[in-house]
């Protein structure tokens, strides 16, 4: 009995091995490994001088390239993560990325890219994550974006990007975090985001859109998971509308410094899980609803900056709230 455990035992140790060998030494899919190689002319010192030998996934005996994921699909080896963030990249956002066919992650925030990016992003269908958030990128998003049906976090922040916010990112079914602060967005922003069911944070603060509010709201049953809402410093016109309060998970409700009128519906203090509130710098008037400073979970609700009646008061220790996309980052 224990020379047939041992026998069982030894198979099994065979076995994992062979696997082992079988995954590590699985050739790299060729057009991986040009495309790969192609950006390695492109990018700055630091990626050069850890990018070592002409496989970027290892050809063992030279390790895998720094930031590059690979798993292995059939014979072949993929790339599936390319995770080169820091780096002091410069130059135009590399189009051979758009090669990557397998990648589910790509981050490259916080360098020093420019220009567009490349309509071929739409090749991406396994995209999970991009994180493009600190550079230099310019010019309007393309609509092609809207085809990256897996796309869950969507992070293009501080950056120089223009036009109009694309209808098409409604179609990603998926998403559930997106950042387009610290643009140079115009127009108003797609009432049609508001069907995007998975959606919790929305930042689109710090533009140049304009439009009413009311516009977003428009759809019946909109925003249904939403949790933070950030549309500050903008040029939004208009009241706020009682339909806001049927987002029954919102918590951050960010409006500050736009050019917003009317009332404060009380509507708004019926949302249950509100915890923040800035309506600062608008043109807001009369009174704020008793029911506000009732509300069992608001902490902070600012209001300075307003026509609101000289009895009103605000709610909290008015710490201002300076809160970056790495605070949503999962």
């Amino acid at each position: 009995m224990a020379n047939l455990s041992l026998s069982l035992y030894l198979i099994l140790r065979i076995y994992a091995l062979l696997l082992l060998f079988n995954v590590s030494f699985a050739k790299t899919l060729k057009r991986d490994m040009k495309a790969l190689n192609e950006i390695k002319k492109l990018v700055g010192w630091r990626l050069v001088y850890s990018w070592v030998g002409d496989d970027p996934c290892g050809d063992g005996v030279l390790p895998p390239w720094s930031g590059v994921t690979c798993s292995k699909v059939g014979d072949y080896r993929v790339v599936v993560k390319l995770e080169v963030y820091s780096m002091s990249i410069v130059g135009n956002f590399p189009k051979a990325i758009t090669k990557l066919l397998d990648l589910t992650v790509l981050d490259m925030h916080n360098n020093k890219l420019t220009g567009p990016i490349p309509p071929e992003i739409g090749r991406l269908k396994r995209l999970i994550t991009l994180n493009l958030r600190w550079n230099k990128l310019q010019q309007a998003l393309p609509p092609e974006i809207g085809g990256l049906k897996s796309l869950t976090y969507l992070y293009l922040s501080f950056n120089n990007f223009k036009g109009e916010i694309p209808k098409e990112l409604a179609n990603l079914h998926e998403l559930q975090y997106l950042h387009i602060q610290e643009n140079h967005f115009t127009g108003r922003i797609p009432a049609e985001l508001g069907t995007l069911q998975k959606l919790r944070h929305l930042d689109a603060g710090n533009n140049n859109l304009v439009g009413s509010i009311s516009d977003l709201f428009r759809i019946e049953g909109c925003f249904p998971a939403l949790r933070n809402l950030f549309l500050n410093n903008n040029y939004l016109t208009g009241g706020l509308p009682n339909k806001l309060a049927n987002l029954t998970n919102l918590e951050i409700l960010y409006l500050s410094f736009n050019k917003m009128t009317g009332a404060i519906p009380a509507a708004l203090a019926s949302i249950p899980r509100l915890t923040n509130l800035h309506l600062d710098h608008n043109l807001f008037n009369g009174s704020i609803p008793e029911a506000f400073y009732k509300h069992p979970n608001l902490k902070d609700m600012y209001i300075e900056g307003n026509a609101f009646k000289s009895d009103v008061k605000a709610i909290g220790a008015h710490k201002v709230l300076e809160l970056s996309d790495t605070d949503f980052l999962v």
